[in-house]
């Protein structure tokens, strides 16, 4: 393949362990989010080794290949049952997140015949306006479930800074904690879990003087890349170099700098310095064998003295103070969006790496096929 996703598992698997030593201390514990690798059972393995109380995954294909894999740890389907897969989310998931009584009412149904009991936990809306019952409506959409056979109400949680960038403070949290304590009084119950959410919540996890009643957040984007979502800043004790894409240069030549002839729509949008239109003269220009359909260009960090300039589905184009040749691989740092369509593609090779070099180019370094998908 043209090009490759290299993971270093042991870097990963540092970070989740210094992130569930950060969460316990406030008395919160970590369920590690696999959705990025596809679930790879490697990784399960892992983030189970490092001390998460249990994974969570937003495709019922990634749970059932960790099942495959020989994980018996619980997990969570995150993304809200479709209703053509209830069976398999019954047979292959603990507990699945749910926002619509009716879905929890097909899982009901096929837990009571398969003689399962399946774990719910139901989603509130926060403000991010993703997805979960407003709060207004939870009392009355937790009474109807308690009431169903083969399922538990095992807790609450919330979502944010996935869709519209709201961030967790002291405020929404509040709100989730005090609808917990709401569901005690009300139906005298025990939440297992409330859990606030993703890895945008750390800072307010670090910063906060009180979780409340706040006990697990879903960590993804933190244990693979060491970075915290909302600013994209690296978290202090972490690797950040935990993967690179590797993509294979295939043309190489001094180019003009800025395109000419009649400007017209393109069918990605520009990224990068690609809107620039100051540069004038030419530069060095490489293509290299990657593009949308492989990764997310817009969230790749290019090695020092090459600057990404546009992409098509691909291609990504490149220019560099001095002649990269022709054959020649660039590594790339990946963001989370880059990282989880890479290993998502069929196209990009996958390979575990042990402290991979993020050099401009250079040979090969070791490592080792992952588990083919």
């Amino acid at each position: 393949m043209s090009a490759r996703l290299e993971v270093d598992l042991e870097r990963i698997g540092h970070n989740a362990r210094a992130l569930v030593a950060l969460a316990r201390v406030r008395g919160v514990s970590i369920t590690g989010v696999t959705k990025a690798m596809l679930g790879l059972p490697e990784l399960a393995h892992s983030m189970l080794d490092a001390g998460v109380v249990g994974l969570a995954d937003a495709r019922i294909e990634n749970i059932e290949r960790m099942r495959e894999g020989g994980i018996r740890a619980p997990i969570t389907l995150l993304r809200s049952p479709v209703p053509s897969e209830i069976d398999r989310v019954i047979t292959a998931a603990d507990v699945s997140c749910n926002s619509e009584i009716a879905t929890v009412e097909r899982l009901s149904s096929a837990a009571v015949d398969a003689h399962r009991r399946h774990g719910v936990v139901l989603m509130v809306e926060l403000g991010d306006l993703r997805e979960g019952l407003l709060p207004g409506d939870l009392l009355g959409a937790f009474g109807h479930c308690h009431q169903l056979p083969g399922v538990e109400v095992v807790g609450i949680g919330a979502n944010l800074a996935c869709r519209s960038g709201i961030a967790p403070d002291d405020t929404n949290m509040t709100t989730l904690s005090d609808l917990a304590d709401a569901l005690t009084r009300r139906f005298g119950v025990h939440l297992r879990v409330v859990t606030g959410g993703n890895s945008a919540n750390l800072t307010w996890l670090q910063s906060t003087n009180s979780v409340g009643r706040i006990n697990d957040l879903r960590l993804g984007e933190s244990i693979l890349l060491g970075c915290e979502p909302l600013r994209g800043l690296a978290i202090a004790g972490l690797h950040q170099d935990t993967a690179a894409l590797v993509a294979t240069v295939v043309e190489s030549k001094r180019k003009p700098l800025q395109p000419w002839g009649e400007r017209a729509r393109v069918p990605f949008a520009p990224i990068g310095s690609e809107r620039s239109t100051s540069e004038l003269g030419c530069g060095w220009q490489a293509i290299l064998a990657v593009g949308h359909l492989d990764t997310d260009p817009a969230h790749l960090t290019p090695p020092v003295g090459v600057r990404i300039v546009g992409a098509s589905s691909d291609h990504l184009v490149v220019v560099s103070r001095c002649q990269i040749q022709l054959g020649h691989e660039v590594r790339f740092r990946p963001g989370y969006a880059a990282f989880a369509r890479a290993m998502a593609s069929p196209y990009v090779e996958k390979l575990v790496t042990y402290a991979p070099s993020l050099a401009c180019t250079g040979a090969n370094s070791p490592a080792e096929p992952l588990q083919n998908r």
